[in-house]
């Protein structure tokens, strides 16, 4: 029991997140490992993925993934976690992708100081409204301005397609007590969710330490979320309110996962959060590094950290 408490795998020579795939969906097979590949099995055949070659393992729908697997994608320094299908849903997570706290840490620093805090969540607006200047505003007048911009949206999206429209109105107790497109909406924006709330956690990052929102466990996934509804979510919620179909969730369910997959918002939401979060730091070259280093360091008031496994006896 004491050695087992005890164990801890020495880090590997890691490929480069460059040069990784960096996210790898797998659904309705049996995952597990054959040396340092991990294996995915089903009516087919078995494919042979190396586990260093992986940065983050998405396990969809139908799969079934060994011990041995989950140890390898671990030494591997690949987290693993499980969504609905095609990413769309968030349920759970392993060992996050980054072998430093570096984005984690850059988090905190920017959320608990109010100029950082605000520089990032100007630059969220400005990601989300790239014709506006907001590099002035404050938080007040970013809310009135989204407000006016996302009402625009609707606007927008109802004309196209003949939805009427009135205003965003859900009850979370009473799904059918909402009209059609808010009732989609619901759905779109609840599949969004999951697959950034992945994003975040594979990265290192906490879903809790948000810059626009705050006091709730999956703040930052909001505001992530945020940036894509405009282009997303809301017409595509639109589009299958005008379609009329019978199952709104699933229908909404599956167009977000072909939307975002066409997309391919997985890489551009992990380049928008290091971007945010690290600002010019956020280049290729300083990005693989992030992911890569495996350093153990100790905090020092005089010089902020010293290197760990010394020993710092004084006989004095």
């Amino acid at each position: 029991m004491n050695t087992i408490g005890r164990h801890v795998s020495q880090p590997k020579d890691l490929v480069r997140a460059s040069d990784r795939l960096s996210f790898l969906y797998l659904d309705r097979c049996v995952v597990n490992r054959d040396s340092n590949a991990i294996t995915a099995t089903d009516e087919r055949g078995t494919v042979h993925i190396p586990a260093a070659a992986v940065g983050v393992l998405l396990l969809g729908p139908g799969t079934t993934i060994t011990h041995q697997a989950i140890t390898l994608m671990s030494d591997s320094g690949s987290t693993v976690v499980w969504v609905g299908e095609r990413g769309v849903r968030y349920y759970a997570h392993g060992v996050s992708l980054a072998r430093s706290s570096r984005l984690l840490l850059a988090q905190a620093e920017a959320v608990t100081n109010t100029r950082s805090r605000l520089r990032v969540a100007r630059a969220m607006y400005e990601m989300r409204f790239p014709d506006e200047d907001v590099s002035t505003l404050n938080m007040q007048q970013l809310r009135g301005r989204e407000g006016a911009r996302v009402r625009r949206v609707y606007r927008e999206h109802s004309e196209r397609t003949g939805v009427d429209w009135t205003s965003r109105t859900y009850d979370v107790d009473d799904w059918d007590a909402g009209d059609e497109v808010n009732k989609a909406l619901s759905a779109t924006n609840a599949a969004l969710y999951g697959i950034v709330h992945s994003i975040i956690v594979a990265l290192g990052c906490s879903p809790a330490l948000g810059f626009v929102h705050t006091g709730h466990h999956r703040s930052f996934v909001y505001d992530i979320a945020d940036l894509y509804k405009a282009e997303l979510t809301i017409p595509v919620a639109f589009d299958i309110a005008a379609s009329s179909c019978d199952d709104i969730a699933g229908e909404a369910r599956r167009r977000v996962r072909d939307a975002l997959h066409k997309g391919k918002l997985l890489q551009r939401c992990t380049r928008d959060i290091q971007r945010l979060l690290l600002g010019d730091e956020a280049d290729d070259k300083t990005g693989d590094d992030y992911f890569e280093v495996d350093v153990l360091s100790l905090w020092d008031e005089r010089h902020e950290s010293v290197p760990g496994g010394v020993s710092y006896r004084s006989d004095t």
